[in-house]
């Protein structure tokens, strides 16, 4: 990798120390005139919301944000390290850093101008009939699901393929298909009659036609209009994310002549012989409707429009690797219409983003190494355990369910299979051909090397042990198919974790974080699947009416959040992150209670140990979003905004009794009205 050549902003360095030199509750951030009661959001960041002011280059800004700018700053600064120690040509330090090096030389990207395009863009013109543009549509087909946002993909090739454990034989790993080919990001974009929405429709075809053009393609208003069209067109067939996200409607094996039958339009032998999937016999099919509807379109509309549509999607998706020119076109669309982001992230940063893309595991292999010591895995761990038992206690007291699913649960957590800080294996780039000089062509091996990496799995034993997120990521995952946790070195970091902090604030930070990823085995998907990670009704029929009526109770919660007027957070799509949430917390709460003997922890700064629990956990949720990303967030994400989701304390009893909340305050809720999941 090559050098950071820009620093972060002020402001951001500026908060990353704030952050790290005050182990604990942020006490200045608060804002203590604030009833807890009212708005506990408020009350524990107001005074932060009040001065933070989100970077230039961000769409959002808060403690997840925060600690991701110092991760990709120490990122930046590894690679610069590798640089300057002359590593083994073609060693994997040396395309680490050749990779980087080869992304920052935007002169090198500009004097090629669209040279690089060439290839692709002829494979494009050869087509000449329906098997041809079944066999390109299969040789751009790419395992590149990103794990987090498997049911609801958003990508520009006209499938998505995800390969992954079988819901009914987790012992094999299946490739599944999901629908995609869309650009914005989702169906509502195209067809909600919402003045906003037809003005970022109009936008998105002035951008089409700007890339072309730019491409050097004639009659680029022409070819836009229809290849929105062709979009709308496969809008009208996508899934809801509702549905998308029910991994019991994704459950769909269709065999080869299914596919056939069920997906007419394409020559499905083309396909799969391009794509590298020839000999499976069988294919999961997340949205059956989309996808047949999807490959209808194939054969309904005319060659000429499609080789349109491809040309298109084919200079956009590789934006990034090409002159100025394209980088700021689809800034000023995706960033700016989109999502409200006045200037684009400077380089660097950028370079880091695709670096860790294309070498994640090599990058995270130097960050784990640096930023994550022995001790602090051990101290994660440790907590890990504590949670896991405070679930198990949790389920030993659930009056409502039957003893035979209880065992079934038990079975489930005892079987959990989490992981800290980085994988127990490292992932090798052996085969990964890095160039200097080639950013195009770099993006493009390694975007490929990934893929077939994921088609191997196919015919190999599941590891439970795999993971599918970079160790220098800021985030967390369950995997229900392998009954599987991963938390990366970068998440364990300061706000969430930190061994200097007292227990109280760990546990309502990084513990309700820990917490609510083992909730996730139990949430309205999780709890589909077994300890096995098999898809398997292990409910009693009392039991799941029980859950399934705390669950509408809590979606029914979050449909009164609104953050303006004419848009609300929609419960039933964010319902999994919500008991996961409510959960989470629960037992995080219950675990630091029991590393205190019981007790709540010693009174810090006239905070008592409770009150720092909940207030690590309010300002854990900190953050300022723009508002066409906070509408966007609304629309197609799976998780609430962040400060609704620090208002889960009001379903908590713990909540009330440690700031006093009376029945006048306007979080208050009843004690039968507060939602006990598990």
């Amino acid at each position: 990798m090559n050098l950071r050549l820009i620093a972060p902003s002020a402001l951001a360095l500026a908060s990353v120390l704030m952050i790290a030199a005050a182990p604990g509750v942020d006490t200045a951030g608060m804002d203590r005139a604030i009833r807890p009661g009212d708005d506990f959001f408020a009350y524990a960041n107001g005074a932060w919301m009040r001065t933070a002011e989100i970077p230039a280059d961000r769409s959002n800004w808060g403690s997840n944000q925060i600690l991701a700018e110092q991760v990709d700053k120490a990122v930046a600064d590894l690679i610069q390290a590798q640089a300057k120690s002359h590593p083994v040509p073609g060693s994997e330090a040396a395309k680490v850093g050749d990779y980087y090096a080869t992304f920052l030389d935007e002169a090198g990207i500009e004097a090629k101008g669209t040279a690089p395009l060439k290839p692709g863009l002829e494979a494009v013109a050869a087509i000449r009939d329906h098997k041809d543009l079944s066999t390109y549509l299969g040789r751009q087909l790419r395992a590149d699901v990103d794990v987090m946002n498997n049911t609801r993909i958003s990508t520009d090739n006209l499938f998505g393929l995800w390969v992954a454990a079988d819901f009914d034989k987790p012992t094999q790993y299946s490739p599944f298909l999901l629908q995609g080919g869309l650009s914005l990001p989702s169906r509502d974009y195209y067809l909600s009659p919402a003045p906003r929405m037809a003005a970022i429709r109009d936008g998105f075809k002035a951008h089409i036609a700007r890339v072309l053009t730019l491409a050097g393609i004639p009659d680029a208003a022409a070819k836009a209009q229809r290849i929105f069209d062709l979009e709308m067109q496969i809008a009208r067939v996508h899934a809801s994310l509702v549905d998308s996200e029910d991994p019991a409607k994704g459950n769909n094996h269709w065999n080869r002549a299914e596919l056939d039958a069920r997906a007419k339009g394409i020559d499905w032998s083309a396909f799969l012989t391009a794509s590298g999937l020839e000999k499976q016999a069988s294919f999961v099919i997340w949205q059956p409707a989309a996808f047949t509807g999807e490959a209808a379109l194939v054969a309904s509309t005319p060659i000429e429009t499609w080789k349109d549509y491809l040309a298109f999607h084919y200079i956009d998706r590789n934006s990034g690797v090409l002159p100025k020119a394209f980088v700021d076109e689809r800034f000023a669309f995706y960033g700016k219409t989109l999502s409200g982001t006045p200037t684009l992230t400077v380089r660097w940063k950028r370079a880091v983003a695709a670096t860790n893309g294309a070498l994640g595991e090599a990058v995270g292999k130097l960050y784990a190494a640096k930023y994550f010591p022995p001790s602090s895995k051990a101290a994660v761990s440790a907590m890990v355990r504590n949670i896991v038992a405070a679930f198990d206690k949790r389920i030993d007291g659930l009056d409502w369910m039957a003893p035979a699913t209880k065992v079934e649960a038990k079975a489930k957590l005892k079987a959990l299979k989490v992981g800290v800080g980085y994988p127990d294996h490292w992932r090798s780039y052996a085969g990964l051909d890095v160039i200097k000089g080639d950013a195009f062509g770099n993006a493009q091996r390694a975007a490929l090397f990934d893929s077939r990496f994921k088609l191997a799995r196919l015919g190999t034993p599941v590891d439970r042990g795999e993971w599918v997120m970079n160790p220098q990521l800021v985030n967390a995952v369950n995997l229900p198919i392998l009954n599987a946790l991963n938390f990366p070195a970068a998440e364990l970091q300061p706000p969430h974790f930190d061994p200097m902090a007292p227990a109280a604030v760990n546990y309502g930070s990084v513990g309700a974080i820990i917490g609510h990823e083992i909730s996730h085995s139990f949430d309205n998907n999780g709890a589909q699947f077994d300890a096995t990670g098999r898809m398997r009704d292990w409910w009693t029929k009392a039991d799941f009416a029980h859950f399934d009526a705390s669950g509408k109770a809590l979606a029914t919660q979050f449909d009164g959040y609104c953050p303006f007027p004419d848009v609300c957070v929609k419960g039933e799509q964010t319902l999994a992150e919500n008991i996961a949430d409510v959960a989470g917390l629960t037992a995080a709460f219950e675990a630091y209670r029991a590393s205190q003997g019981g007790k709540a922890g010693p009174t810090i700064l006239g905070l008592t140990g409770d009150q720092q629990f909940f207030l690590a956990f309010g300002q854990t949720w900190r953050n300022k979003t723009r508002e066409a990303a906070l509408r966007q967030q609304v629309l197609t994400d799976g998780h609430a905004p962040a400060q609704y989701r620090a208002l889960t304390v009001r379903n908590l009893d713990a909540w009330y009794s440690a700031f006093a909340v009376k029945p006048d305050e306007k979080l208050y809720l009843a004690p039968k009205d507060r939602v006990k999941v598990w």
